[in-house]
Order: structure tokens, then C-alpha cells, then sequence
């Protein structure tokens, strides 16, 4: 049976929106996810959503500074507790866990509520933190990184499905420069915050300091978030989830091991290849045929929900590649310092911030949007051709505005699919939206830093051969792709110029692939349409404001 929702006056009439297809029209068979009584009907003031803001930020924070700051605590982990060679384990882990938890958490909101299921998503990631602190063997702290991964998939979505549903698509430009300053913050923080509690505390408190910051989340949400109950009789697709769990897994191992652990014409990757393409083909087909089904095949008819996705994906794509691979040819290419890889990519940051902030006010004065996405894909190709012309003699300040346009295009881009996504959705698939969203930006992420690993290892590793012979195996190593600056600084001074070369021409190659990938993007964002976003004209929180002024 369709699941039954109490709503706000905001989330039925924007359901009814909702109901119309992108021309406008009534859609067929739609009804509304709603049927709140008037009496029950109630708008939200401005102060009310920002005070909600605030645990939704610390909740995001929480997310993104996680695998950050765990990063520079590795070899401290591993001389304490050993186990180096599981090492890649705390991570994979928790990566595993997260993408194929974000679906599922996406559907769970839509079914049951999202409150709920976000406080839930909360607490298991603070006990996965909570536990993870406590290991005693590695063993131990990869089974419950996993644990934390598994309710930190429902952060992200909980933090945009929350927001899809307090705040209408025109409005939320007002608060996406929040989050774009929270991914600012934890990028240049988190590798920072992470040494210093490692040196002056212990690895234990990397995990121990997400406690504190996840019970003022907590608190504030149960404080200060209200939305209407959900109640619903529909099963949950217990079919749908495995199969696509499987596909997730699959695809995220093959990223991970691909050219690392095995190599890429292994039968161990040529298997995980086949088992995501069985599973994720059964997968299509059980949705189509059960009543609630995980992921909504019906989605993707709605050609802007098709669009933004395949951008999200190429955006994931090209940011996780770009904050890979800059930050080494900063630290081995211009000798810059190894401290805290953050603050290389600041110039980058900066533009995304700045960028998100303009787009979001824009968006929000005219309620248009569909230029942006078409800017922001022409200036992310324009920053990766930028970024493909670095040489060994670019300077520090011209590889610094390179990393500007790369990040202004991000900017126009990183919250507009977002709103695109969820502005294509009725009320009841807001989560399925957002983690939908969130799951091709993660694929697409680590699909770029897969590919741009293989391209940039091979290039370094035939530029090498090409300058030094013989020599290049002998004096780089068995992996030159992997050389870290600390062990580059103990080389020949003739290795060291043949591995700056290398790694420039490797940067080329990464950019310049970074760069067509990114012409997929333009195309899709051009075949976008104008669909008008809900909540033209006054909010009713607004209107409910000024009538108390």
C-alpha cells in the first residue's frame, strides 16, 4: 500500500507542484504525499529553519571531517596496533559501508520519516566512533569502521533530504553557502585537526572528538526539527536492496583494488565486474515489478533527474580526482610543504566557496537556474585544460588561479544538482532523490580517482623509463607512481628532475582525460529545462514574519 504522511501547508502545496510534469500540466496518476487537515497545517519562521541549520551543518561537518582526519593518524594506528598489511582495510571499509548504506537510507526516510531515521543514522555512526576509539587490534577497528560507515551513509542524506523538505528549491540558496563553507572548512581543517590530536593526545581521540560534536547534532535536531510523522504499511524491498548493495560493493572494490591490489585484466576485478553488471541487471528488473520499490526506476524518466545525475557523477569524478593528484604535484613538482595537504587546496576551496554563495543568492532572486549548471561545466573543463598545461617551471601563483576556475566551476555546480534533483521528485521521494544524488557523486568519485591512478602511474612510469633507462627501476623503485617526497629527496639529483617531469606529464595526461570527461558534462547540462522551482513568490514563512512585523 502507498505510505500515508501528516504534512506541513509547505509540503502539500508543494506536493501538488510536485504532481505537475515539466511542462507544467497536471501529471497522471500523481497524487499528493499529503493529506494533513487544515487544523494541522503550520509554517515555519526563519529563525526556526536556521536553528535546525545548525544541527544539520555540525551533522554535515561530522561527515566530511571523518575520513580526513583518520588519514593522517594511519601510521600511528598501524605502529600501535599493527596489522599494516590490512591497512587499506579502515578505510575501504567505512567506504564500503557508506555507499552501500545511502540508498537505503534514502528509502527509509521516504518510508518511515526522516527524523527518525536521521537520528538513528546519528547514533550509530557516534557508537561506530565510540568503538572504533576503543579497538585493540586492526581487526577489530576495520569491523567497526564499518559499523561507523554504515550510519554515516545516512548523514549526507539525512542533512539533504531534511533540507529538501523544510526548505523550498528557491529558497535553499540562501543556506547552500553554509555547506559549501562546512566542505571548505573540513578539507583544509581535517588533515590539520588530525595531526595535532594524534601528536599531542592520541589516535584514540580522532574518533572520540566526533562524540561530542554528534550529541550537540543530536540534541539540537530533537530540540528544534519537527516534521509531520510518516506512516507507512509498504514493504520494505528487501530484494531491490540486496541486489544493489551487491552492485555498490562491487563497484567500489573494483575502484579500490583496480591497478592497486590486483591488476586491472585480473579475474578478481574482471569478476567483481561481472558481479555488479548481474547484480545491478537484477536489480532493474525486481524494481520494476515490486510495489515500493528501493530505487525508483521512474526517476530517470523525468529527463531532468537523468541530467543532473549523469553531471554529479562527472563533478564526483573530477573534484575527488583533482584533490587526489594536486596536492602531489604540489608537495614532489614546487617542493611545497607536506604538513597539511588541506591548505594546498585552499585556492580551489576558496572558489567554490565564493561561487556557491553568488549562485545560491542568484538562484534565489530570480528562481532560474538552468544557466548555471551550463557555466559551471564550461568553466570545470576550462580549470582542468588550465590545469593540464602545469609544467615543472608553472609557478605557485598560476597553478593557485588554475585551481580557482577549477573550483568556481564545482561552485556553479556542487549544490545546483541538488536542488535539480530534488526540484524533479514529489515530496514522498525526497530521500531517494538526495541519496540517489549523493551515490552517483560518490561512484563518480571514486571512478576518477581509479582511472586518473592508472593513467597518472602509467605516464610517470613511461616518462621515467624514457629519461633514466635501465636506471628508472633501480632509482625510483618498482612503483615510481608512488614515490613520496620525503623518499624523492633521497635520490640522484638526475632522478629527481626525470620524476618532476614524470609526474607533469602525468598531471597532463590526468587533466586532459579530466577535461573531455567533462564535455559529457556540458551536454548534459544543456539538455537541462527551466522547470520552475517550487516555492516562487514569498515562502510561508516569510509571509508569516512579516505579518508579525
Amino acid at each position: 500500500m502507498p505510505q500515508k504522511q501528516v504534512g506541513t501547508a509547505a509540503e502539500t502545496s508543494a506536493a501538488a507542484v510536485e504532481g505537475a510534469t515539466e511542462d507544467g500540466t497536471a501529471a497522471v496518476g500523481k497524487t499528493p504525499a499529503t493529506d494533513a487537515p487544515a487544523t494541522e497545517e503550520q509554517a515555519r519562521t526563519p529563525r526556526e529553519i536556521r536553528l535546525v541549520m545548525i544541527g544539520l551543518v555540525v551533522t554535515m561537518l561530522l561527515a566530511m571531517l571523518d575520513n580526513l582526519i583518520v588519514g593522517t593518524a594511519m601510521p600511528t594506528i598501524v605502529g600501535d596496533l599493527g596489522g599494516g598489511e590490512h591497512l587499506s582495510w579502515v578505510v575501504t571499509s567505512y567506504t564500503l559501508a557508506t555507499a552501500a548504506s545511502t540508498p537505503i537510507w534514502g528509502k527509509l526516510g521516504d518510508l518511515y520519516g526522516r527524523k527518525g531515521t536521521f537520528l538513528t543514522s546519528i547514533v550509530i555512526f557516534l557508537v561506530g566512533s565510540a568503538l572504533s576509539g576503543l579497538s585493540q587490534n586492526m581487526n577489530e577497528l576495520i569491523g567497526f569502521r564499518a559499523l561507523q560507515g554504515l550510519g554515516a551513509g545516512g548523514l549526507m542524506v539525512g542533512v539533504m533530504s531534511i533540507m529538501g523538505a523544510l526548505i523550498p528549491p528557491r529558497e535553499r540558496g540562501k543556506y547552500q553557502g553554509m555547506f559549501a563553507a562546512v566542505m571548505a572548512l573540513a578539507t583544509i581543517g581535517g588533515p590539520l585537526l588530525g595531526g595535532f590530536i594524534t601528536d599531542h593526545f592520541s589516535w584514540h581521540w580522532i574518533f572520540y572528538i566526533n562524540l561530542p560534536l554528534g550529541v550537540v547534532a543530536l540534541a539540537v535536531v530533537v530540540v528544534t526539527l519537527h516534521l509531520p510523522k510518516v506512516r507507512s504499511t509498504a514493504r520494505i524491498d528487501y530484494v531491490g536492496a540486496a541486489l544493489l548493495t551487491v552492485g555498490i560493493v562491487s563497484l567500489t572494490l573494483i575502484t579500490t583494488w583496480g591497478g592497486q591490489q590486483y591488476e586491472w585484466g585480473s579475474k578478481q576485478i574482471l569478476g567483481l565486474g561481472a558481479l555488479a553488471a548481474a547484480s545491478l541487471i537484477a536489480f532493474c528488473y525486481v524494481e520494476q515489478r515490486v510495489e515500493e520499490p528501493m530505487l525508483p526506476l521512474t526517476l530517470f524518466k523525468n529527463r531532468n533527474f537523468t541530467m543532473v545525475s549523469v553531471i554529479g557523477f562527472i563533478v564526483g569524478f573530477v573534484m575527488f580526482g583533482s584533490t587526489v593528484f594536486l596536492p602531489l604535484y604540489q608537495q614532489t613538482v614546487q617542493g611545497a610543504s607536506a604538513t597539511n595537504s588541506g591548505l594546498l587546496l585552499m585556492p580551489m576551496m576558496l572558489g567554490m566557496l565564493v561561487v556557491s554563495l553568488v549562485v545560491g543568492g542568484a538562484v534565489t532572486k530570480t528562481g532560474k537556474y538552468r544557466i548555471f549548471p551550463i557555466i559551471g561545466t564550461i568553466v570545470m573543463a576550462a580549470g582542468t585544460l588550465l590545469l593540464s598545461t602545469m609544467g615543472t617551471d608553472t609557478s605557485t601563483l598560476t597553478s593557485a588561479v588554475f585551481m580557482v576556475v577549477l573550483g568556481a566551476g564545482m561552485g556553479f555546480l556542487m549544490q545546483i544538482t541538488m536542488l535539480v534533483a530534488q526540484n524533479s521528485v514529489e515530496l514522498k521521494d525526497m530521500g531517494v532523490a538526495s541519496s540517489t544524488a549523493t551515490l552517483f557523486r560518490t561512484i563518480g568519485g571514486s571512478f576518477g580517482v581509479a582511472l586518473f591512478g592508472a593513467l597518472f602511474n602509467k605516464q610517470v612510469t613511461s616518462t621515467m623509463a624514457d629519461r633514466l633507462g635501465e636506471q628508472a627501476g633501480a632509482g625510483a623503485g618498482a612503483n615510481p607512481g608512488q614515490m613520496t617526497p620525503a623518499a624523492l629527496r633521497t635520490l640522484p639529483a638526475p632522478v629527481q628532475d626525470a620524476y618532476h617531469h614524470a609526474v607533469a606529464n602525468g598531471m597532463h595526461t590526468v587533466f586532459l582525460w579530466a577535461a573531455a570527461v567533462s564535455v559529457v558534462a556540458i551536454a548534459a547540462a544543456v539538455f537541462l529545462r527551466e522547470v520552475p522551482l517550487r516555492g516562487s513568490g514569498p515562502s510561508p514563512a516569510e509571509k508569516l514574519e512579516a505579518a508579525a512585523i
